[in-house]
């Protein structure tokens, strides 16, 4: 066996011999033991545990046992070679088969090198323990491990057993939670004799085809992983890679001996183990001639002295010695290397002895000294009882117990293979694994090729492909997870911070950060009250205030001139009040746009041409059915009184007041960001987005038509009734402002729409002012000696056939001043003035004269 063989099997001898003294000394009870080589092949340790298995359950009647001297062996009378229990085997593979045979008779067994996870299933393995942590704790380690350096493309090498195949699925399942990647999974054969060398060139050959994943974690025993590196060695991949290895192979001299430069910087992980109390000293004394009780010291003689041991039998390991042994070698510090984990194997020989202890003071009794009958055979179901149960510090003063699963305490050593010199190499401690958690000094590591001691940022890189920078999407390889292109996202779009290889558009309003990781909103834009369009749209409307205040004021001062009552004062006041409100109006589109600013908006624009309109609408049709009908009958108007023509415009007035609730209860008001391009985010109301203003300009727009029609219908009246000029000339330029308004209107967006809508409402408003106001102001502010009955009263040149002439008369009685009419040829005379009307040429005029009469309210017809 190799040399860690013969130590555990030294180390288990020797702890027999302290349990029996120490522990079962004053019980007067021995621990006996037969010790057996699987030869590291689970089948020939399955068949060597049958051979003991059938000695145990028969009487050894015959054969099968010889003494050292040849004799045969003799048993007491009346006893029966019984197995107890068994501390073994070393290998998880050889484990597993003795353990499926053993628990069918019951016989407890404690491992002291098996870690398979596979092991801990008490269904299938309830008498099977083991001194050492589960393979669980160190896939998790390892997992921590990588994780720590960075690593994200790692290649995995395990062993074809169920140890190796159990190990691979945990740290399969952990790897895959941390979001790393597996490059290269291959399998190592578990029969290093059996496999030839082309096996394991390929292996390396495969890691090598994977150049970037420069990380690999070995799960597997000495003898194999020893094979593995000198395929490193000669397939020239020495230093390329950086190992992380499992318990079974790191630390053994078997792979590092001859392939230091291949295992140089590995980092492994090993149950934490310290030395077994006095046992140094015992071995370093063993010789062939004071050891005679372990069939295989002189064979580990031969081999470490290179020697041949006289009278010894001709071996494999032992032909190629020419030399015999002086019988003067002696072991010494110096040529022995000490096994690490010699603590397991005394461990569990010592927790047998604790549990024979345990069950003899409880069913023999505490007082009772020698093996009673109740122990004679020990029942293995009861024995495993108390195993599971012991608690003791064994000989390497480590307090001892199992866990729920029968496995011993989980706590890691975290060892790295280094170089200490020039041709000298070492395996160092730099870290420990305890409660899951990892602690290691990253100043300790060392790698092939720094030749300096390695910081976390120095540490071998082992990715698929690099991070892409900040702002670029992924693009990933067919059939990789973890190799990817880097690519630009579009213009407007960021990186998916949940799926990196998705490019998201920025929703409107917002654009991508200079590093394309986020959308940044943008700033609200509104038409505030400082900027250069609110500016002027203000200014305009401020001076159409004022001018319309000024009217207004002047109209007051000199309310019952004629002039004044002349125009229908209240029907102006009607008009001076909307025009006012439509530059007001302004001063709501300027503001910060919100549901209630939207509302009074689009209630008010309507709402202010409606009054105007409808004032000119009514002054218009008053004066066109005056004169249609003078000329067609002498029939008395109807509905041409003050009152009457206020109720007539108030009508037309609440038909845009019902339309416009119809509309804001329809579709309530809104303020929305509206982005004419992706760079704009104005804050606007949604009516002057979608062209929903249009119908609050509808009706007004009507208002303008008829208003115009009649304003052309009435552009041949007498010069005294000229006023229907003047509205003629606003309407004409008020269609022109308005259709001139509405293509801008559609084909502009954000401020130049608000800002075109309020310069074109106010522009409205000041033709109106001027053309209908202004030359009243000039009358009454400049040339006030025509604001006077007589001079409105100026016979009015209307022919027909002939020119008729208008003469006042005056009735004595009531002093009304009429008017007759006559022709040319006649004289002008004195009339009765108490007659109601005089036809000349089939032309009424005294509707014509009554009409201007009511106008300056001198008269009541």
């Amino acid at each position: 066996m190799p040399q860690g063989g013969l130590q555990a099997a030294e180390v288990m001898l020797y702890t027999i011999d302290m349990a029996n003294k120490l522990v079962l000394g004053d019980k007067q009870l021995t621990i006996d033991t037969i010790i057996l080589d699987d030869c590291d092949r689970d089948t020939y340790g399955l068949q060597q545990a049958t051979e003991f298995i059938k000695g145990s359950i028969s009487n050894i009647e015959e054969g099968g046992w010889t003494c050292k001297d040849g004799s045969a062996a003799e048993r007491e009378s009346g006893k029966r070679v019984v197995v107890s229990g068994v501390v073994g085997a070393s290998s998880s593979v050889t484990s597993i088969q003795v353990a499926n045979l053993l628990r069918l008779f019951k016989i407890p067994q404690i491992s002291f090198f098996s870690t398979s996870p596979e092991l801990s299933n008490k269904q299938r393995f309830e008498y099977f323990s083991r001194t050492i942590p589960s393979d669980h704790f160190q896939t998790l380690a390892m997992a921590e491990l990588v994780k720590l350096f960075g690593w994200k493309y790692i290649s995995v090498v395990y062993e074809e057993s169920s140890y190796g195949e159990k190990a691979y699925e945990e740290l399969f399942r952990l790897l895959q939670e941390r979001g790393i990647c597996l490059a290269v999974t291959e399998k190592l054969p578990k029969d290093s004799g059996v496999a030839g060398v082309k096996v394991y060139d390929d292996i390396v050959k495969k890691l090598l085809n994977k150049k970037e994943a420069k990380g690999v974690i070995i799960y597997g025993s000495d003898q194999e992983v020893a094979e593995l590196m000198r395929a490193v060695s000669k397939n020239n991949a020495t230093g390329y890679f950086t190992w992380i290895g499992s318990d079974g192979w790191s630390a053994r001299s078997l792979v590092s001996q001859g392939q230091e430069a291949c295992v140089e910087g590995t980092i492994s992980f090993q149950p934490q183990a310290h030395p077994v109390r006095g046992f140094k000293e015992y071995f370093l004394g063993l010789t062939p001639h004071n050891n005679l009780r372990n069939p295989w010291f002189i064979e580990f003689w031969e081999d470490h002295f290179s020697c041949r041991y006289p009278g010894s039998a001709a071996t494999p390991f032992n032909t190629n010695h020419t030399r015999n042994c002086s019988g003067k070698e002696k072991l010494t510090a110096e040529n022995t290397e000490f096994e690490a984990q010699l603590q397991f194997v005394s461990d569990a020989v010592m927790a047998f002895a604790h549990a024979f202890r345990d069950m003899h003071e409880a069913v023999c009794g505490l007082n009772f000294k020698g093996l009673c009958a109740k122990m004679d055979p020990i029942n293995g179901e009861d024995l495993l009882r108390y195993l599971r149960k012991v608690n003791f510090t064994g000989l390497s003063n480590d307090e001892f117990t199992f866990d729920a699963a029968g496995d011993g305490p989980a706590r890691y050593n975290i060892i790295h293979y280094r170089r200490v010199g020039l041709n000298a190499w070492e395996w160092v401690k730099v870290g420990t694994f305890k409660n899951e958690k990892l602690d290691i000094n990253m100043s300790e590591l060392m790698f092939p090729g720094t030749g300096l001691r390695a910081s976390l940022s120095k540490v071998p890189t082992s990715m698929c492909s690099q991070e892409c920078p900040t702002g670029k999407a992924k693009k990933y390889h067919e059939g990789e997870s973890c190799c990817w292109d880097c690519f630009h996202c579009a213009e407007f779009q960021i990186v998916n911070a949940e799926d990196e290889t998705l490019c998201i558009l920025c929703p409107l309003g917002t654009l991508p950060n200079k590093d394309k990781t986020f959308c940044n909103p943008l700033p609200e834009v509104y038409l505030t009250l400082d900027s250069t369009a609110a500016f002027v749209a203000i200014s305009f409307s401020f001076f159409g205030i004022i001018f319309t205040i000024l009217v207004l004021v002047v109209f007051m001062k000199n309310h019952s001139t004629p002039v004044v009552r002349a125009s229908g004062r209240e029907l102006s006041y009607v008009l001076l009040f909307g025009l006012l409100l439509c530059f007001s109006v302004t001063f709501l589109l300027v503001l910060r746009p919100s549901t209630l600013i939207c509302a009074l908006q689009r209630f008010s624009i309507g709402l202010c041409f409606s009054i105007v309109y409808a004032a000119l609408l009514v002054k218009t049709n008053r004066i066109q059915r005056i004169f249609n009908s003078g000329q067609k009958s002498s029939k008395k108007i109807g509905f041409i009184s003050p009152s009457s023509q206020l109720a007539i415009c108030g009508s037309l007035v609440l038909v845009q007041v019902i339309l416009n609730l119809v509309w804001l209860i329809s579709s309530p008001p809104v303020a929305i960001f509206h982005h004419p391009t992706r760079y704009d985010n104005f804050l606007v109301c949604k009516a002057s987005v979608d062209l929903s203003y249009m119908i609050t300009f509808s009706y007004p727009i009507l208002l303008v038509i008829v208003c115009t029609i009649y304003a052309v219908l009435t552009r041949k009246i007498p010069e005294a009734f000229n006023e229907s000029k003047f509205i003629g000339f606003s309407m004409y330029t008020t269609c022109v402002i308005w259709l001139a308004f509405v293509p801008i209107y559609i084909s502009t967006s954000g401020h130049m729409r608000i800002t075109s809508m309020s310069i074109t409402i106010s522009l409205s408003a000041t033709v109106c002012l001027v053309t209908l106001f202004s030359p009243k102001l000039y009358i009454i502010l400049l040339h006030p000696e025509k604001n006077i009955r007589t001079g409105l009263m100026t016979a009015a040149k209307y022919k027909k056939d002939s020119t008729p002439e208008v003469k006042p008369c005056l009735n004595g009685q009531n002093g009304v001043t009429n008017h007759r009419v006559t022709n040319s040829t006649q004289t002008r005379e004195e009339v009765n003035c108490h007659s109601s009307t005089q036809t000349i040429n089939g032309v009424i005029w005294q509707d014509m004269t009554m009409a201007l009469e009511q106008d300056i309210q001198d008269v009541q017809l």
